[in-house]
């Protein structure tokens, strides 16, 4: 069986709900259209357009390259994603070594970061690290809603918990086992695998 690649989305969405990495890769011609992914192509546009305008001073740094779009990959995780904004901090005087990188993650939402948005900046971080090399100390969360930043240490215990949760989700598909439902009913409200779930009322 060739090894599948996750998407930092498939991390995210098996935080939302465990089963739809299993609708996704066990049986992917279910899946349903939604209008939501290109709505969030939009504003990501607009957002980047703003971006090339602002100036450095809301993520706190005086200099830096900003880079849109970045795709990254990890070979040990077997994870791909593509990041909406990198930041470039070179300390002066210093070699690659001293380059470090801070992912930009925007969001169509005023909430703070939940366990979720935390996990994907981490995987980021993890990515951007063995893409590029250099190191990633934190990543930031950037509010489409109220153009305010949060900023996330990435620490080793978040990074682990990413590992965790791919090698999970690996064993869901390679096992075709279907997780159970989410202990709260609040995420099967919107779903578009609803109709799927016989057990979820």
């Amino acid at each position: 069986m060739e090894r599948v690649v996750f998407t930092v989305t498939d991390l995210k969405q098996y935080a939302y709900c465990p089963r739809i990495v299993f609708y996704t890769y066990c049986l992917p011609l279910v899946r349903p259209t939604t209008g939501k992914m290109e709505e969030g192509r939009l504003a990501h546009e607009e957002a980047r357009d703003r971006e090339r305008r602002r100036t450095l001073r809301i993520y706190g740094l005086e200099e830096a390259r900003r880079h849109f779009d970045v795709p990254v990959a990890s070979e040990e995780l077997g994870l791909s994603g593509r990041i909406d904004l990198v930041l470039e901090v070179v300390a002066e005087g210093r070699t690659s070594g001293g380059r470090e990188w801070i992912p930009v993650d925007y969001k169509q939402t005023g909430r703070r970061a939940g366990p979720h948005w935390r996990r994907q900046l981490a995987a980021y971080g993890i990515m951007l690290e063995e893409t590029l090399g250099g190191v990633v100390r934190r990543g930031i969360i950037y509010s489409l809603l109220s153009r305010r930043v949060e900023e996330i240490p990435l620490t080793p215990t978040l990074r682990r918990e990413v590992r965790e949760t791919v090698a999970t989700m690996r064993e869901i598909v390679e096992r075709e086992r279907m997780p159970d439902p989410p202990t709260s009913r609040k995420p099967c409200v919107n779903c578009e695998f609803r109709r799927f779930c016989n057990d979820v009322v």
